[in-house]
């Protein structure tokens, strides 16, 4: 326990260095790209661009955590090994499945802390962000909330907005059902309501079926079609969904179900919480794979080797992840197969290396 409580510690402050040194350059090179972003928006003051910069670190570092893992791990093996304690410990019996046993519940408790205590919070204050995102940056707000109470949408210009709400929709929200309109004018005057059995968007319209229109002053009138100009695309209807990111993983579950109920796709979210799920068994694989690049190469002077196959390693993370994800939205494949791949493959990839390497 004692040695176990030793190596823990050191795997521990290794993953922490590295992960401050990643935020700090994660926070340095958004603040820089949010700042160009910012050139051309008069509403995105200097105080305004870091808030944003400091919302959104949270959300960075929890993709920087598997590379953190990795590197990390790389760093802490190396000192041990450079410092003969390895070397001791495996001259008295230990092997290297039980010096990187304390390394691997590490990791994988950090994993469930990130998953379930720290996702809530970042996932809170990158909603925040793409708040001030939408205003400062893009000068609109969100146009779209789902809930159990159905759709609601809202297109606003400069002399005043409509509101939309539906209780059913289909064709991924470009058709609504029991639909009504709400029409105000600048200062939230209210000037008239639409109610309509079905309103499908086409282009640059609102095509209104079987239609009430009342009046706050005049008699309604009922008409069997009525065409509305609009602003709204299918694509601005998908962008303002709440990303995935901005759920926490607790209320992720019931999203997906009202999602789906209002008749809208879920498999991004469905990805992105199976993704979550798989985290902490992701980040034991890195440090296999860091145990893998570090432990015997270190001892014969490979230094840039274990750097270059660390390097690898990341970049084999990431573009296995952007391999297999586009088929998960897609549907190629099912949405836990995409998420559990990587995680997967990385750790088959960190056993078999120590097999071959140490036990082979």
């Amino acid at each position: 326990m004692t040695l176990s409580v030793y190596l823990g510690r050191h795997y521990l402050l290794a993953i922490l260095s590295v992960l401050i040194v990643l935020a700090v350059l994660a926070f340095s090179f958004d603040t820089v790209e949010l700042l160009r972003r910012a050139a051309k928006s008069s509403d995105a003051t200097l105080p305004v661009v870091f808030e944003m910069s400091i919302l959104k670190l949270p959300s960075l570092l929890t993709k920087l955590f598997p590379f953190a893992v990795l590197f990390g791990g790389m760093l802490a093996l190396t000192r041990l090994t450079r410092s003969q304690e390895l070397t001791v410990s495996r001259a008295a019996g230990v092997s290297v499945w039980q010096f990187l046993l304390p390394g691997l519940a590490l990791v994988f408790l950090l994993g469930a802390f990130v998953v379930t205590v720290y996702n809530p919070l970042s996932s809170a204050m990158l909603g925040r962000y793409e708040t001030l995102e939408a205003k400062a940056l893009r000068g609109r707000s969100s146009l779209l909330a789902v809930s159990s109470g159905g759709l609601w949408l809202r297109e606003a210009d400069a002399t005043g907005q409509v509101v939309i709400h539906a209780l059913r929709t289909a064709r991924q929200g470009i058709e609504l059902y029991d639909a009504i309109f709400f029409y105000f004018e600048a200062g939230d005057h209210f000037v008239k309501r639409i109610d309509a059995a079905s309103a499908l968007l086409e282009d640059g319209e609102w095509v209104l079926k079987e239609v009430v229109v009342s009046y706050p002053d005049k008699p309604a009138e009922r008409l069997d079609q009525l065409r509305l100009p609009t602003t709204l695309t299918f694509n601005r209807i998908q962008e303002s969904f709440a990303s995935p990111n901005t759920i926490s993983f607790w209320e992720l579950p019931s999203f997906i179900a009202t999602l789906e109920q209002a008749g809208f796709s879920a498999v991004r979210h469905r990805l992105y919480f199976y993704s979550l799920l798989s985290l902490p068994l992701l980040l034991c694989g890195m440090l296999l794979i860091a145990a893998s690049f570090s432990l015997r190469l270190t001892r014969r002077g490979g230094i840039g080797v274990m750097l270059s196959g660390g390097v690898a390693a990341g970049f084999l993370l990431y573009f296995s992840v952007e391999l297999v994800q586009p088929f998960g939205l897609n549907g190629t494949i099912p949405a836990p197969l995409a998420a559990w791949a990587p995680t997967v493959i990385f750790l088959m990839l960190g056993v078999s290396l120590l097999f071959h390497l140490e036990d082979g």
